[in-house]
């Protein structure tokens, strides 16, 4: 039985990713701030880890097979101020360099390592829609986003010197019923209400929760994959699209769209703002080309799956 290490494993994607990889006969070890309010069950363990004094438990990294790097804070939990900024992008640089002290100082057969990243690498299309999609190779974005993207991904990339393979996922927006972006375009629609966001028109790319877990499992497994990756759905789709079919979806004809302009969003969130008015068209074709099968390729599919 192989044994995978994952940081950021009490989070919506960690906890998926944990239960597939339960389900596939993997041991999981998650890191965690105290080990001791967690009960472990089966092949399912946690073990120590602090960011903030560098320390992690020696055990885990010398059991580990694969490590799998989700950790980090969440980008749209808080208004982004100074501390808040320099917080999201600690959590992301300074849990990978602890990673890289604890598999530098300890012996290991880690195989592989998989980091997450995101496709706020990206600055936002040049016209919408872009007929050309952002590729795995297109430089990062200078805003704090596409920096932030840069130094996440740039601190992990010394694990390579290890001698370990190194794959990046930058992921778009995750569909789930268990949390993040996909909870919130919910919410609005139990009181018959679908926000469509500024014009409307900026281009969501978007990915199931079951296929990021998936594509996870694919880089962490296949000796081919390396390098990054974009992990979004094949068939990105705007704002307002993307709010009628879930609103049809979830109430049939009974909700109204309702335009939140551009204004009242920065108003009310400040810089996040200029992300969620972002039109972002990213392609999965480096994916595609390597052999990934997605199980929801459709936005429609992907309904039908997540709203009962």
């Amino acid at each position: 039985m192989q044994t995978v290490l994952i940081t950021g494993g009490t989070g919506t994607i960690g906890k998926a990713l944990s239960k597939m990889l339960l389900e596939k006969n993997y041991r999981v070890i998650i890191l965690t701030r105290d080990s001791a309010k967690h009960q472990p069950a089966g092949n399912l363990a946690y073990a120590d880890w602090n960011i903030q004094q560098q320390t992690i438990s020696k055990e885990a990294i010398q059991s580990a097979d694969y490590i799998i790097h989700l950790a980090g804070a969440g980008v749209a939990d808080k208004r982004w101020t100074r501390k808040r900024k320099q917080e999201i992008l600690n959590s992301r640089t300074q849990s990978s360099a602890l990673l890289l002290k604890a598999l530098n100082e300890n012996t290991h057969h880690v195989k592989a390592l998989v980091s997450a990243s995101a496709i706020g690498w990206y600055g936002a299309d040049p016209v919408i829609p872009n007929p050309k999609p952002f590729v795995e190779s297109d430089p990062a974005d200078t805003a704090f986003l596409g920096a932030t993207c840069q130094k996440w991904e740039a601190s992990i990339s010394p694990v390579k010197a290890l001698g370990v393979r190194l794959a990046i996922c930058r992921t778009g927006i995750v569909l789930s019923n268990s949390g993040g972006a996909f909870v919130e375009f919910l919410r609005p629609l139990r009181f018959g209400i679908a926000p469509i966001l500024g014009s409307g028109k900026q281009i969501i790319s978007w990915i199931h929760e079951t296929d990021l877990c998936r594509i996870y499992l694919a880089l962490m497994e296949n000796e081919n994959f390396s390098g990054v990756y974009n992990a979004v759905a094949p068939s990105p789709l705007s704002n307002q699209q993307f709010m009628m079919k879930l609103g049809k979806k979830r109430n049939g004809n009974f909700f109204l769209p309702i335009p939140v302009p551009a204004f009242a969003l920065k108003a009310v969130l400040g810089e996040m703002s200029i992300e969620i008015l972002k039109s972002a068209t990213v392609s999965c074709d480096k994916l595609l080309s390597a052999g990934f099968h997605f199980s929801f390729p459709s936005f429609d599919q992907a309904l039908e799956n997540l709203v009962q």
